[in-house]
């Protein structure tokens, strides 16, 4: 590889690899003279001369009237790499910290919409086992409460179980409580006053959650296993806390 061509790994690409070796042969010389050194047009050296003094390559003195640019010591090129390795030193802990080696980050998907709300509602129905769930009932003013039944059914045929946190309404109380049993379903329930839920968290699978928002029109699904074992950790802690229901 040519000295030119290596100069150019360092910043000094095309025909200003080319003024700067001009300029450090000559030692100190005009325009004039670098351009025809380097075998280009003095307007264009002129430029790349500036652009060099702007790196501190390159410096500018005069003689008499003439002005004349004198090549600094290669070593400033030397000083000017370990700076810049100085530098990215220093900022690489944070990229590193930002780098998924392992494919771990959290992986996230919007679904927007009536439809998408319901592909985020019927996406732990792509999981066997238990779900948990702090529900809400906004979801069913949305969906309707033929599409819930047949959601409820597939779940159901499924044999997949679920444990519920609900607001306390006259809906939970008298339509829901009493089909637990036949639905597969566990729930328990808090002040609708006090704990407001707006939105739906359903925690499944080994990774995934479902956050539901009817009033958004807004469906979120988070893969992460950190946030899923966390989030049903919060869960089992809630839960354990409530008291039993007894149904009649």
């Amino acid at each position: 590889m040519e000295i030119g061509q290596q100069l150019e790994q360092f910043g000094l690409e095309g025909k200003k690899a080319d003024v700067y070796l001009a300029s450090l042969e000559l030692g100190s010389a005009t325009v004039i003279e670098i351009a025809r050194k380097a075998g280009i047009k003095r307007t264009t050296c002129y430029d790349i001369l500036l652009d060099l003094m702007e790196s501190s390559l390159i410096y500018e003195t005069t003689k008499g009237k003439k002005r004349l640019f004198i090549a600094d010591n290669p070593e400033k090129i030397q000083k000017k790499i370990q700076e810049k390795e100085k530098l990215f030193s220093e900022i690489l802990p944070f990229l590193k910290s930002m780098h998924n080696v392992s494919g771990t980050k959290p992986k996230i998907h919007f679904y927007e919409g009536l439809e998408g709300i319901k592909e985020a509602y019927n996406d732990p129905l792509k999981y066997s086992g238990e779900f948990f769930a702090f529900g809400s009932e906004d979801i069913i003013k949305i969906v309707g409460n033929e599409w819930m039944e047949q959601f409820i059914k597939n779940r159901i045929k499924k044999r997949i179980p679920v444990y519920t946190i609900l607001p306390q309404t006259d809906y939970t109380q008298q339509k829901l409580l009493e089909r637990d049993p036949l639905q597969l379903r566990a729930t328990k329930l808090i002040n609708k006053n006090k704990y407001p839920f707006s939105i739906e968290i359903d925690i499944y699978g080994h990774s995934k959650i479902s956050l539901i928002s009817a009033k958004e029109k807004l469906g979120i699904i988070i893969e992460s296993s950190e946030i899923h074992n966390t989030l049903k950790a919060i869960f089992q802690l809630i839960w354990d806390n409530l008291p039993e229901i007894k149904i009649k």
